[in-house]
């Protein structure tokens, strides 16, 4: 029966005996990773606790939203675990891209410089920065406030000198970003945003370091509020919505850059006390809890889909054997064809949407035709198995998530096949 469900879905007998093999192979990582789950869900645990969550907490509120006291823990919890005074969570972010533009634009002030420390940022944050035109003209730049984009070094590590020379009396902000989004430089280290918030507090303590978060909770012990972040921002339908997170976001920090945004998001004098959940805790506390192993079983997919395709003669990265510090796996194809073969293969191991074919397209925010698999319960929700690329050399094709690690060994050996026949 077994090879009957193989035969279903496209996979050879020796796709099969390659993929133990890699397991084989991989079995030091997967028990560190194992390791790590076991340390973060503790961590969850003892976040939840410490906020005496109850049954009530989980009902959510309507109307204006007042006296939401499970919205309260939800955010005290992040807090918590985020490392850092405050958080802000909610089902009214419409992605990771709002919060990091609610937090941004409450923070600064016409006048003031934004300095990009880890380069350019992902696609959709051009628009809102000013690095392309907005067609609304509602920018920060188009708000008087001025950026700097500093390149990475050779190595993908940040120029920590061009950072401390671009200090200027103007600098409000330092934006890095923790994801290596559309681009082939290894994700930042918690070790790296410390380095950059030393230097940049050491020049002027009110320099606000900010913190692009997502694809990077729960992959590591700490998170970058306890290496002196002062701001950081992600999506609830990534890392810490642990895929029962149908929509939102977050915003975490300091008290008074967090009730800025509090401020953004909703009105000046409104803040954090108003904001209906009409349904969404349960969900979004709930997969607060599942997080940790949700996390851990798409880092163990993407080990394995390091070593196969690796082991396909690809260049990878991270490979197999390196630390991580998000859920992304980036895999470099030769040409357009093995980009679509991928992401067609990642879509034909869904649950949704599995006699879907994706093709490149234009998308709102993205300069280049983009294909993105994801057949997933929660639209575009990148923590469950989903895959995404813009078709322009050099062909990185960024893989991310799996609920399981079967479904996302299933989904890579589909892919994998699918680029075999293409030879």
């Amino acid at each position: 029966m077994l090879s009957d469900l193989w035969d279903r879905f496209g996979i050879s007998p020796e796709m099969v005996a390659l993929a133990e093999r890699i397991e084989e192979r991989i079995q030091l990582q997967l028990k560190k990773i194992d390791a790590l789950v076991v340390y973060n869900q503790m961590r969850v645990i003892a976040a939840l606790q410490n906020q005496h969550l109850s049954d009530w907490h989980l009902n959510g509120s309507t109307g204006y939203g007042y006296g939401d006291m499970g919205r309260d823990a939800l955010d005290a919890a992040f807090a918590e675990l985020m490392q850092t005074e405050a958080a802000l969570v909610r089902p009214h972010f419409v992605s990771g891209t709002h919060a990091i533009a609610c937090a941004m634009s409450a923070n600064l002030r016409p006048g003031q410089e934004l300095i990009l420390a880890s380069g350019l940022p992902y696609d959709t944050l051009e628009g809102v920065i000013g690095l392309r035109p907005a067609p609304l003209g509602n920018s920060l730049l188009d708000q008087g406030i001025s950026h700097r984009v500093i390149p990475l070094q050779e190595d993908g590590r940040i120029d920590l000198a061009a950072v401390e020379a671009a200090i200027t009396p103007r600098t409000a902000m330092i934006h890095l970003q923790r994801s290596r989004g559309y681009s082939s430089r290894p994700p930042l280290t918690l070790d790296q945003m410390k380095v950059v918030a030393d230097l940049a507090h050491s020049k002027n303590p009110d320099i606000i370091v900010f913190v692009d978060n997502c694809y990077g909770e729960f992959v590591e012990t700490e998170e970058p509020g306890a290496v002196g972040v002062d701001l950081l921002a992600g999506s609830l339908i990534k890392n810490p919505g642990g895929g029962l997170a149908i929509s939102g976001g977050y915003v975490a920090g300091r008290q008074l850059y967090v009730a800025r945004a509090a401020e953004r998001l909703t009105a000046p004098g409104l803040g954090s006390k108003m904001g209906a959940t009409y349904g969404h805790l349960r969900p979004m506390l709930q997969g607060l809890f599942l997080a940790p192993n949700a996390v851990g079983e798409a880092l163990k997919g993407a080990v394995f889909a390091a070593a196969l395709f690796q082991e396909l003669g690809f260049s990878v990265s991270p490979l197999p054997e390196d630390n991580r510090q998000d859920i992304i796996q980036s895999v470099r194809f030769t040409g357009p064809e093995q980009v679509i073969a991928f992401c067609q293969g990642i879509q034909a191991a869904a649950p949704v949407d599995a006699h879907v074919t994706p093709e490149p397209s234009a998308l709102p925010g993205y300069s280049d035709p983009v294909i993105m698999a994801a057949g997933t319960f929660v639209l575009g929700g990148s923590l469950e198995l989903s895959a995404d690329a813009p078709l322009r050399p050099p062909y990185n094709t960024y893989y991310q998530g799996g609920l399981t690690y079967a479904h996302a060994r299933l989904g890579l050996l589909i892919a994998a096949s699918r680029i075999r026949n293409l030879e």
